[in-house]
C-alpha cells in the first residue's frame, strides 16, 4: 500500500472570493508562501519518494520548500490540474452563487458541469486514475501530491467510499494534509485536512510501523 499525502495549495489573493479555474499566473500571496514554508517543516521525518503537483503555478510554489528540504523534482502532472470552469472563470462565487446551476453544483455535482468546461463526473475519474497511476508507480512509498479544493475533496470522497454527490461535504483549507493509502485491497483514509499537526508519524522511518499495521 502507497501513502499519499494530498496538499492543498496555500492561499493566493483571491482564495474564496473568485472561480479562477486554469487561469494562468496566478501566485501565492505572502501568506501563502509562509504556508509552504511551514509545510516543509511539518514533512519532517517524513521520507518522500516523490512529489507531484498540478502543472499551475499555485501548486507548483506550495511544493517548491518541501522539494528543495527533500532534495526532490516537483513532478507536474496535467491530471492533477483544478476543474476547467469553462465561461465561469474569474467570475466571483458571490455571482454564481446565485444562479440554478450552482444548486445543481452544491447538491447533485455528478450531473453537473461547468458552463463551457468540465464536468465534475469528468473530473472524478481523471483524479482517481491519476492517485492509482501515482500509488502503482510507488508502492509501498510515501508520495506528495499538491492539488486544488475540489480535486482533492473528490478523492477524498473516493477513497472514503462516499457518492461523487456527497463531496462537497468534506472541507480542505489551504495548505492542509490528509494522508490516504491506496494499493491493494481497498483505499484508506487516515487524515483529512490536517492545517498544522507534524507528520512524521506516517514517516516510515526504521523500526516504525506504518500506520496502517503492516
Amino acid at each position: 500500500m502507497t501513502t499519499v499525502f494530498l496538499i492543498r495549495h496555500g492561499l493566493t489573493e483571491h482564495t474564496g472570493t473568485r472561480l479562477y479555474g486554469r487561469t494562468p499566473g496566478l501566485h501565492l500571496s505572502d501568506r501563502g508562501r509562509a504556508q509552504a514554508d511551514r509545510l516543509a517543516e511539518r514533512f519532517d521525518g517524513v521520507r518522500l519518494a516523490a512529489i507531484y503537483s498540478s502543472p499551475l503555478e499555485r501548486c507548483r510554489e506550495t511544493a517548491a520548500p518541501l522539494a528543495a528540504a527533500r532534495g526532490l523534482d516537483v513532478v507536474p502532472r496535467d491530471d492533477l490540474v483544478e476543474m476547467d470552469a469553462g465561461s465561469w472563470t474569474n467570475r466571483t462565487l458571490t455571482a454564481v452563487s446565485r444562479t440554478k446551476l450552482w444548486q445543481g453544483i452544491q447538491h447533485t455535482p455528478s450531473h453537473a458541469a461547468f458552463p463551457g468546461g468540465e464536468s465534475f463526473a469528468s473530473a472524478n475519474a481523471r483524479v482517481v486514475r491519476a492517485l492509482v497511476e501515482i500509488a502503482e508507480s510507488h508502492p509501498r512509498g510515501r508520495v506528495a501530491v499538491v492539488s486544488h479544493s475540489d480535486t482533492i475533496r473528490m478523492l477524498l470522497a473516493h477513497v472514503a467510499g462516499a457518492h461523487l454527490d456527497e463531496f462537497q461535504r468534506i472541507i480542505v483549507d489551504t495548505a492542509s494534509v490528509s494522508v490516504v493509502g491506496v494499493g491493494t485491497g481497498r483505499p484508506r483514509l487516515f487524515l483529512a485536512n490536517d492545517t498544522d499537526g507534524s507528520l512524521a508519524r506516517f514517516g516510515g522511518a526504521r523500526g516504525r510501523r506504518d500506520v496502517y499495521g503492516t
